[in-house]
């Protein structure tokens, strides 16, 4: 397997400056190869691209002024979407063309809450069997879990579970298991479906906003966008993306430095370079093609950016 991970940006894709994009956040492609951003622009929360020519597809406004997380998911042999809103308090289920078939609001049910304000779900996680949970990364850091037909069922983490605050931002199921970003508390941490912290890895100098795998021919990997490197002590820092193995070492950095380990297999803490492409990576996506797709939090003309495999 190759070892070395080198990309470069496609310029111009996408002529992001002409579109009605503030923040890039979620990314996921569908079975046919079209690539999904959910942005919190009033205008244009659901984006459809093609990914060769960068060309809009499809644009779907759902009144989504907080829209974050967006999870793509198989059921009854078609594909949904799953949406998060900060703002609105919301998860959404909708098609792949954004109709909406169903929402739930703020979780009244774990008793955690005294009002909808309090519940800023970040991203959704699904099992195969039709179960998801949902991270309140911007709230109170609970992870609320509801069954195959939308019904809550339970809730875990907070503070006093183990999860501190700004803590479960984004991630991903792996082996009926939650993988889950934990954002200002570096880390990439495993949580069983009942709650049980299973394993934690620390990435020192790093802000992991997401992961998504990134299966090769040979193993998988995962792929990490970090929002900054010191995050939030100082927000200039313009951040860099992660190639993790199966076991979640650091292997390269796009945008940021080497990674070293020390002779007790210590990561060293890891910078973003003076010369990294990006500006706040919030997810970062491979494609079928072996390109990066990252969408981008505040980064003025550059909500996304496509970057080619060399």
């Amino acid at each position: 397997m190759k070892r070395e991970f080198t990309w470069r940006v496609v310029p111009g894709w996408a002529k992001p400056a002409s579109l009605p994009i503030k923040n890039g956040h979620g990314l996921v492609f569908d079975k046919s190869g079209y690539l999904y951003l959910l942005t919190d622009h009033a205008d244009a929360n659901l984006l459809v691209f093609d990914p060769a020519t960068g060309r809009v597809v499809h644009q779907k406004n759902l009144g989504l002024t907080g829209g974050h997380g967006l999870s793509i998911v198989e059921e009854n042999r078609r594909q949904v979407l799953f949406m998060t809103c900060l703002n609105t308090h919301r998860v959404l289920k909708t098609t792949l063309q954004g109709e909406v078939l169903a929402e739930w609001g703020w979780p009244k049910e774990t008793g955690k809450y005294r009002s909808a304000d309090e519940y800023k779900p970040s991203w959704t996680l699904h099992l195969t069997s039709g179960d998801f949970f949902v991270l309140d990364g911007y709230g109170k850091d609970y992870v609320i879990h509801y069954d195959k037909n939308g019904n809550y069922t339970g809730y875990f983490g907070g503070n006093e579970g183990g999860i501190p605050h700004w803590g479960p931002h984004g991630g991903y199921m792996d082996k009926d298991t939650l993988l889950i970003a934990m954002s200002d508390q570096r880390s990439i941490a495993r949580w069983s479906t009942n709650g049980k912290k299973l394993g934690e890895w620390t990435l020192p100098g790093s802000d992991p906003r997401m992961l998504r795998p990134w299966n090769s021919t040979q193993a998988k990997l995962w792929v990490v966008g970090h929002l900054g490197g010191k995050w939030p002590q100082d927000r200039n820092v313009p951040g860099y993306v992660s190639i993790l193995d199966a076991n979640f070492k650091v292997l390269a950095n796009v945008g940021g430095s080497k990674p070293e380990y020390d002779k007790t297999g210590k990561l060293k803490p890891m910078e973003t370079l003076p010369d990294t492409p990006f500006r706040r990576p919030h997810d970062a996506i491979v494609g079928p093609d072996d390109s990066l797709y990252v969408g981008q939090f505040d980064s003025g003309d550059q909500p996304l950016l496509k970057l080619e495999r060399i």
